[in-house]
């Protein structure tokens, strides 16, 4: 199978689910999956299941960064490339969809104009915004920090090498100064990375089983990360 043929086959199948989300608005909760996906893996996958499952969400949002304040362009792929690569990793799973709301927009992409918008369309809606419990460390840098806890409940994704002693003592002052609400899940045994697989492909070593195949044929035939 082509990847010409795997991305026409993933944009019918998330056009069929973005059609079906906003015709439903009485979704009580949705998930929202922010970050580059430079690329997308397994790890964000997998995240994205476990906070699902258990917190009994309704959806999730696949949400990659259009243009993100604290990354450079140097840093990251075009973003219609992670779009294209989030919407195939994502297809084969009915309660996830990727949006292109993010790299639409002009100029730098704020978490908090996402939620902002987000809101008016789900109006009754919980949204929960899910990040890796390393990026709550580093949040008071976030254009209006404390609208994006009015906004959202914050899940802190914690996955093997992160100091979770120190995620538990940033989520403690987040709550006491902005009454955020901040939950943390621990997804084990996924320690895969985007920097690695980025590294992995200019040294030109497997990246097989660390990410979707479709995804890993898309990378290898548009010649990306080389």
């Amino acid at each position: 199978m082509n990847t010409s043929y795997i991305l026409k086959k993933a944009i019918i199948i998330n056009n069929k689910k973005s059609k079906k989300v906003h015709a439903g608005r009485s979704l009580k909760k949705i998930g929202v999956m922010g970050g580059t996906f430079n690329p997308i893996h397994y790890g964000h996958l997998a995240t994205a299941e476990a906070v699902r499952n258990k917190y009994d969400l309704d959806k999730i949002i696949f949400m990659p960064s259009g243009n993100p304040p604290h990354k450079s362009k140097k840093e990251i792929i075009d973003k219609k490339h992670r779009y294209n690569m989030t919407m195939i990793a994502t297809m084969s799973n009915i309660y996830f969809e990727a949006s292109d709301i993010e790299i639409k927009r002009e100029g730098m992409t704020y978490t908090v104009d996402t939620l902002e918008q987000l809101k008016k369309i789900y109006k009754n809606s919980q949204i929960f915004f899910i990040t890796g419990a390393d990026a709550l460390c580093d949040i008071d840098s976030w254009k209006y920090l404390d609208k994006n806890f009015e906004l959202a409940t914050f899940v802190g994704a914690t996955r093997p090498g992160i100091e979770s002693a120190k995620v538990n003592q940033k989520i403690d002052q987040l709550k006491q100064k902005y009454n955020a609400n901040i939950v943390n899940i621990y997804v084990p045994s996924l320690d895969i990375s985007s920097t690695d697989l980025r590294n992995r492909i200019k040294k030109i070593e497997s990246i097989k089983y660390l990410l979707p195949e479709n995804v890993e044929k898309y990378i290898y035939k548009n010649n990306l990360y080389r």
